[in-house]
């Protein structure tokens, strides 16, 4: 026995407009290990899941191997769940960038979630500089940078995150953000540090305990058993931004923060940045080009 159902009898249904839509979801992720071969860092493994890639273009002379995450996709979703992974291993060197600022869309329903995980073995060098994210009216991220540091290890670090889009006139006015650091250093934790905006988050970044109204906060974290050498220079760069900004050394680590506008804040990172790779490991006074000041 069968039975004739026509279209037109179930379309009802599968229209029905309070079913909730299924949203494609991104699941990337990008892993990349350098390893030292006589004098020279060469990359040691790779692994790229879409719509995470990563590009190597030619590093200025005298620069570590340069290494450009992006993402395909145009920019980060609620839903999406990315992964980075680098890996430096004894006496090798690298950097890191984005080829551009990251977006974090409104969010629909679901978190976006970035764990970024970094291991820097003895006498290596990593510098992690994406450039900034920016957070959508309505984003919802969430991210964890973790590190592991040999204890001869050396890591230049930044994460800037910018509240809304001002050239729209849009805040960052409503959504959620959970950010934490966890730095250890042989095998023991040296700095933890979480961030969670949520709700009412343009009020909370209005508070004069909390941003002050900044449309722009960022974070840089050095890491070495040199760290307390460099604390004057962090504190003078600090001091001469058009930003609000300043340095401390907390268990080791030397930590700087800034709030202010995104422009001022990303020429403020230059300088400070700039200052501390040329004093720790002799690197060009500036960030890579890709951020373009």
């Amino acid at each position: 026995m069968s039975a004739a159902i026509s279209p037109f009898e179930i379309a009802p249904a599968i229209l029905n407009e309070t079913a909730a839509p299924a949203l494609q979801r991104g699941d990337g992720a990008a892993e990349i290990a350098f390893v030292r071969r006589g004098r020279e860092t060469a990359l040691s493994h790779l692994y790229q899941r879409a719509p995470c890639r990563v590009m190597f273009p030619n590093a200025e002379a005298g620069e570590p191997p340069l290494a450009i995450f992006l993402t395909t996709s145009g920019g980060i979703a609620g839903g999406d769940r990315l992964k980075f992974s680098v890996s430096v291993e004894a006496g090798a060197s690298a950097t890191i960038a984005t080829a551009a600022a990251e977006k974090i869309y409104r969010a629909l329903g679901a978190d976006s979630t970035v764990g970024i995980e970094l291991r820097v073995g003895e006498g290596a060098w990593l510098e992690w500089l994406p450039q900034e994210t920016i957070l959508f009216d309505g984003a919802k991220l969430r991210r964890g940078i973790e590190v592991s540091l040999a204890p001869t290890g050396r890591l230049l670090a930044v994460e800037m995150l910018v509240f809304g889009r001002a050239a729209r006139g849009e805040r960052f006015a409503r959504g959620r953000l959970v950010e934490s650091w966890w730095i250890e250093r042989g095998g023991r934790l040296a700095w933890y540090d979480s961030t969670r905006l949520d709700g009412d988050v343009g009020a909370i970044i209005d508070r004069p305990t909390a941003f002050a109204g900044a449309e722009a906060f960022a974070t840089v974290v050095y890491a070495g058993a040199d760290a307390g050498r460099y604390l004057d220079l962090a504190r003078e760069r600090a001091a001469a931004a058009a930003c609000r900004a300043g340095a401390s050394l907390v268990n080791g680590l030397l930590l700087a923060r800034f709030l202010g506008d995104a422009a001022s804040l990303r020429a403020a990172l230059g300088h400070y940045v700039g200052g501390m790779r040329q004093a720790a490991a002799g690197l060009a006074p500036h960030l890579p080009r890709q951020w373009g000041i």
